[in-house]
């Protein structure tokens, strides 16, 4: 598993978290919590090079207000 970094908004239905500076997921990734419970898939990379934000597509199932602030990884 990869860190994603940790979910800072919730936009459109996206959930937009801030990716460390160690690198970013691929788009398309499937994404987890610490507790590994599948959230949904990363869409889309945006932002500065250095500290990129990503862009998560939650599954049906997932309340996107419940998952801010936590910490979220990539498969």
């Amino acid at each position: 598993m990869k860190r994603i970094g940790e979910t800072v908004r919730i936009a459109q239905g996206l959930l937009v978290a801030r990716a460390p500076d160690d690198g970013f997921p691929d788009v398309g990734s499937a994404v987890m919590t610490e507790e590994l419970d599948d959230v949904g898939y990363v869409v889309e990379i945006f932002g500065p090079v250095e500290r990129p934000y990503v862009s998560i597509t939650p599954n049906d199932d997932v309340n996107p207000a419940s998952l801010l602030g936590a910490p979220l990884y990539a498969k």
